[in-house]
């Protein structure tokens, strides 16, 4: 019972979030407004979309045994791609098509991007953790290059209204992010490639003997997250029309810190894509429940590094336990 346990604690989580923050906000909220008051719900999915498109990606990654600190930097570039791509003579003549080549060319790059970062983890057996921390900085420089240290701007109208778009109030952000978790849920739940990225986790000398090509798995997972980090550039990116070079800094930790707070393990194995949609929609209840009854942004980065660190000696303590227990 201890996986579903690990999955239902997060959203127990949650529903303690809703309780304290409604109760607290009646008492030291400055707004009229209730915390659970519907639009200030969907404002919370919207804004959790971002961060939580990338953390879909990055349970993947954590699964199957490796991480990626690149994806903030993978982020901002490609939205400077999408951006500036719509601006180039070349497709001067394309009128509001060049929005889906804009697109296009930032979902191109992040899996390029991803499949770098893949490539370079499989043929040097160098770990993701460095391969990635030296690509956070490469990828970064790329951002300062491209435009100095000058904002990226087009603002398309058209593209606004598609990215600002609703489904009985439900926004764009929102419906892209319930779909990505439906779509990556279903490839590690229903799906060869899912099994074998826990199995690879678990004990990646175990997966080699049985037969699992790991490096190129590895690598298609590097280019999901890729993907994933360009997907979320797009969706919030052609609702702003602007994006600064330092766009994107700190969302590897952010991104890490859902996906730790929905159960998945750092040492891979083990995790959950319905528990790190719960870790995320966690972390932006708090950012907005704290802000609600008037916390700074430094009292609620403090907050969540404690509530994190408490995540993870919970977990070590219940793993130790657990082996324990095998051993007797």
């Amino acid at each position: 019972m201890k996986p579903y346990l690990k999955q239902s604690a997060i959203w127990g989580f949650v529903v303690l979030e809703l309780i304290f923050f409604s109760v607290a906000g009646e008492f030291l909220s400055l707004s009229d407004k209730a915390f659970m008051d519907l639009d200030n719900m969907l404002l919370l999915f919207k804004q959790s979309a971002p961060i939580g498109i990338i953390a879909l990606g990055m349970t993947v990654v954590m699964i199957n045994g490796n991480i990626d600190l690149s994806v903030g930097a993978i982020f901002a570039l490609c939205a400077i791609i999408m951006l500036d791509s719509m601006k180039w003579p070349i497709f001067a003549g394309l009128g509001d098509w060049v929005i889906l080549v804009g697109w296009l060319l930032a979902l191109l790059s992040g899996m390029v991007l991803g499949l770098i970062n893949g490539l370079i983890v499989w043929k040097t057996g160098v770990d993701a953790f460095i391969v990635t921390l030296g690509s956070m900085l490469g990828y970064r420089g790329l951002v300062f290059m491209y435009n100095g240290e000058n904002p990226t701007s087009n603002l398309n109208w058209t593209m606004v209204d598609i990215a600002e778009a609703d489904i009985l109030g439900i926004e764009t952000p929102t419906i892209v992010f319930v779909i990505c978790t439906i779509l990556v849920w279903l490839l590690m739940t229903r799906t060869v490639h899912g099994r074998n990225a826990y199995a690879i986790g678990d004990n990646r000398e175990a997966a080699v003997n049985a037969g699992i090509r790991v490096g190129p798995h590895m690598v298609w997972n590097f280019v999901l997250i890729g993907f994933l980090a360009a997907l979320s550039a797009v969706v919030f990116y052609s609702a702003s029309g602007s994006v600064n070079p330092n766009d994107g800094t700190l969302y590897e930790l952010w991104v890490i810190t859902a996906v730790v707070l929905g159960g998945t393990k750092l040492t891979g194995g083990s995790g959950s894509v319905i528990a790190t949609f719960g870790g995320v929609i966690a972390i932006q209840l708090l950012r907005k429940g704290l802000g609600h009854i008037g916390a700074d942004t430094a009292m609620v980065n403090l907050v969540i590094g404690l509530i994190l660190i408490a995540v993870l000696f919970l977990d070590r303590q219940l793993n130790r336990k657990g082996k324990e227990e095998l051993r007797t």
